[in-house]
């Protein structure tokens, strides 16, 4: 009509130059990577340090992790070991008290933990199947408490409300969602499939505190964990026929995801679980 205002705009202004500069930046950001020598924990433990962050590499073997954070040390970026046992509950605190004495604080948890104990349903032993569940679900939940509590009580003491790059993420497997035909993996997906929830109800209550929570679960992954199936002829080509992309990953496929889980790009992603299986969970 004659006269009316237009509408108020309801876009923001956005300097995209300065704000999107930035978006996948880990400078200055401190990281505890639990696992981070495994396989995969070794790829992402580098690609957090090349993208700035400063990390603690973590897990059982003091040599295998002080030897990796020489490595990328030499190589000019910020690393640190600390040595914990991750089915330990009184370890998994006095390690997270650890890191931050050696990092100043803590920002980003990625949980590279996880083990796989085969074994047909009929033959499924206790030792075995409680054994992958303190593995690969009960470190998690205690890694994600001690993280939380670190990550809570700086943002408290400092004041601040909003997101301030808190983040935790855990390393999953497409199992997690599927099962697998023909061999004994009980133990595996079960344990993976209830972390897939764990990681949404810590999103939830973690979401008032600015903390992000997700996941990254991929699909066979080139490493020594796998080496007893891949060096099965007949296995090989058939997993490389179900999967559309039609290979494995390598380690280095699962980086970028966890990057930008990391990364300000994420900020207002949490509660989800990241597949990086060259389709096959789209095509099952």
């Amino acid at each position: 009509m004659p006269g009316t205002s237009p509408p108020e705009r309801i876009t923001p202004d956005i300097d995209f130059v300065q704000e999107l500069r930035g978006l996948f930046d880990l400078s200055g950001v401190r990281a505890w990577v639990p696992g981070g020598y495994g396989g995969i924990g070794e790829a992402v433990s580098w690609g957090l340090a090349l993208a700035g962050a400063s990390i603690a590499v973590s897990g059982r073997g003091r040599d295998r992790a002080t030897a990796l954070a020489e490595r990328i040390s030499a190589a000019g970026l910020k690393a640190d070991a600390i040595a914990f046992d991750a089915q330990d509950v009184r370890a998994i605190e006095a390690a997270a008290d650890e890191v931050a004495g050696c990092l100043g604080g803590l920002d980003v948890l990625v949980n590279c933990i996880g083990i796989q104990r085969e074994e047909p349903l009929g033959s499924v032993t206790e030792a075995a199947f409680d054994e992958v569940y303190r593995v690969n679900l009960k470190s998690a939940m205690f890694l994600a408490q001690a993280a939380a509590r670190l990550q809570s009580d700086e943002m408290q003491s400092a004041g601040l409300q909003s997101d301030t790059g808190k983040r935790q993420i855990h390393l999953l497997s497409v199992r997690a969602q599927l099962g697998l035909r023909d061999r004994g993996y009980s133990a595996y997906c079960s344990t993976k499939g209830a972390l897939v929830m764990l990681i949404k109800q810590h999103a939830m209550e973690l979401a008032p505190r600015g903390i992000t929570v997700n996941g990254v679960a991929p699909t066979f992954v080139y490493t020594e964990m796998i080496r007893h199936v891949m060096e099965n002829d007949a296995f090989r080509r058939e997993l490389h026929q179900r999967i559309p992309l039609g290979r494995i990953a390598d380690p280095k496929d699962v980086v970028g995801p966890v990057l930008f889980f990391a990364s300000p790009a994420a900020a207002f992603v949490t509660g989800q679980t990241l597949y990086v299986d060259g389709g096959i969970t789209a095509s099952q």
